[in-house]
C-alpha cells in the first residue's frame, strides 16, 4: 500500500466493531472474564506478548489500534503508546540502560531529554556523554565498552542540524550499542527510522500525529530485538495513555498525510521568504538548498515538516519583543505540530555542553500552521516593521 492508504487503513478493522469506521473508545480498568479457563487462556496469551485485554492499563482495542497503526507506518516490529513524548523518551532509555552503563547523547537534543540524563539517569549510575550532532561515523571513537545507547535527534532541537543516521547506526552496531531516535520532527511519514539503522524510534504524538494541540501522548516503536525489554519496562512503570487521547490521536493519524504536506509547503514558503529579508542572518531549514544539512536531508528524508529556525541580525530583546508580542497569527507557545502557527525566542547555547552554538543574533523557532501562507507572511511583515521601529 502507498503511504496515504496506510494512514487511512492501518490499525482499523470495522468488522470487529459492528462495522463502525473508527475504533471505538474503550474506557476500562477492570475486565470481567466469563470463567477461569478463559482467564487462564488470556493471561497465557499476554505472557506470550499477544494483544489481549486483561486490564485497562495493559491495553484495550483502542490502544492496540493506535500501536498497530504506528508500527505499520513507521516500519517497526511493534509499538507502545505512553502518556507523553517525554514518557516515550524516558521509557525507551530505561529499557536499554542500567547502573554502570554509558549513553552517547546528541548535544542538540530536546532539553527535557537532557534533564532526564542529568537527573534520574545520573542518580541511577548511568553516565552521559554529549557529542557533536555533525559527528557522523566518527562517533565510533566515542563508543566505550559499556556504551549501550547512542541517542539521535534529527534535525536537532532548536538548531535543526541533520545527522548522518546510517553512519552513526553502523558505528554503534559495530560495538553492540543500540540507536534510539527522537523522530518527532519528520513523523513516520517523512523519515523511516528502521530503514536507516535505528533500533527504537520515539515520537511526541502530541505534535503531528494528533495535530490539534489538545492532548498529550507519546509513541515508541522498536525492532523485534529491542521490543521485549521495552514492553516489560513500560509494564513495570505502569504507563498507559488515556483512552480519549488515544482515540483522538488515531483520528489525527488519518489526516496526517494532507496536514503534513500543507505544513511542509507553508514552512518552505516562509523559509524562502525569510531568507530574503534584510533583518534575517540565516534560516535553519534543512529543506533549503542553502542549509548545511540539505544533502543529508535530501538523501534520507521524504519531506520536511513545518518547524524551523530563523536567526535574526543583532537586535535587543526589547526589539524582538516588539516584533513577536503583537503577532496576530503566530502565537508564543511551546510544542508545535498543531493547526496553528507558533513563534518562540530560543537560546541554544544555554543547553549545550559538547559544542558551541555560533549564533550572533536572536534565534526564533517558527512553526508553520495551516493558515494561508500569504496571511502568515503579512503577519511577519508587520512584526518586522515593529522590530525595525524599536531598533
Amino acid at each position: 500500500m502507498k503511504e496515504p492508504t496506510k494512514l487511512v487503513t492501518a490499525g482499523r478493522d470495522p468488522a470487529k466493531h459492528q462495522g463502525v469506521v473508527n475504533t471505538p473508545v474503550y474506557h476500562a480498568s477492570t475486565v470481567i472474564f466469563p470463567d477461569l479457563a478463559t482467564h487462564d487462556e488470556i493471561r497465557a496469551a499476554r505472557a506470550r506478548g499477544e494483544q489481549v485485554v486483561v486490564y485497562g492499563l495493559n491495553g484495550t482495542p483502542t490502544t492496540f489500534a493506535l500501536e498497530n497503526a504506528v508500527a505499520e507506518i513507521e516500519g517497526g516490529y511493534r509499538a507502545l503508546v505512553v502518556p507523553s513524548g517525554l514518557a516515550a523518551v524516558t521509557t525507551a532509555l530505561l529499557a536499554c540502560l542500567k547502573a554502570g552503563d554509558h549513553i552517547l547523547m546528541v548535544d542538540s537534543v530536546y532539553e527535557p531529554t537532557r534533564n532526564f540524563c542529568r537527573g534520574m539517569l545520573a542518580r541511577y549510575g548511568v553516565e552521559t556523554t554529549y557529542y557533536d550532532p555533525l559527528i557522523g561515523g566518527k562517533i565510533a571513537d566515542q563508543v566505550r565498552p559499556n556504551t549501550r545507547v547512542v541517542f539521535v535527534e534529527s534535525p536537532g532541537s532548536l538548531t535543526f542540524e541533520v545527522q548522518d543516521i546510517p553512519a552513526i547506526a553502523a558505528a554503534a552496531h559495530a560495538k553492540a550499542a543500540l540507536v534510539v531516535m527522537d523522530n518527532t520532527w519528520a513523523s513516520p511519514l517523512y523519515f523511516k527510522p528502521f530503514e536507516h539503522g535505528v533500533d527504537i524510534s520515539i515520537q511526541a504524538g502530541t505534535k503531528y500525529l494528533a495535530g490539534h494541540s489538545d492532548l498529550l501522548i507519546g509513541t515508541i516503536s522498536a525492532t523485534q530485538q529491542a521490543w521485549p525489554a521495552l514492553r516489560e519496562t513500560a509494564r513495570m512503570l505502569g504507563l498507559g495513555a488515556g483512552p480519549d487521547d488515544v482515540y483522538l490521536t488515531l483520528r489525527g493519524l488519518r489526516t496526517l498525510g494532507v496536514r503534513l504536506a500543507r505544513h511542509q509547503e507553508s514552512g518552505l514558503a516562509l523559509a524562502r521568504w525569510l531568507e530574503a529579508r534584510p533583518e534575517v542572518a540565516r534560516v535553519l531549514h534543512p529543506g533549503l538548498p542553502t542549509d548545511p544539512g540539505h544533502a543529508l536531508w535530501k538523501r534520507d528524508f521524504l519531506g520536511a515538516s513545518g518547524l524551523f529556525g530563523v536567526e535574526l541580525k543583532p537586535a535587543s530583546r526589547q526589539a524582538v519583543a516588539a516584533m513577536i508580542d503583537h503577532m496576530e497569527l503566530f502565537g508564543i507557545g511551546y510544542s508545535w505540530g498543531g493547526f496553528e502557527s507558533l513563534i518562540v525566542l530560543t537560546d541554544p547555547q544555554r543547553v549545550r555542553t559538547a559544542t558551541r552554538w555560533e549564533g550572533h543574533g536572536p534565534l526564533l523557532r517558527l512553526h508553520a500552521g495551516l493558515e494561508d501562507v500569504e496571511d502568515l507572511i503579512k503577519d511577519l511583515e508587520s512584526g518586522f516593521a515593529r522590530l525595525n521601529a524599536a531598533l
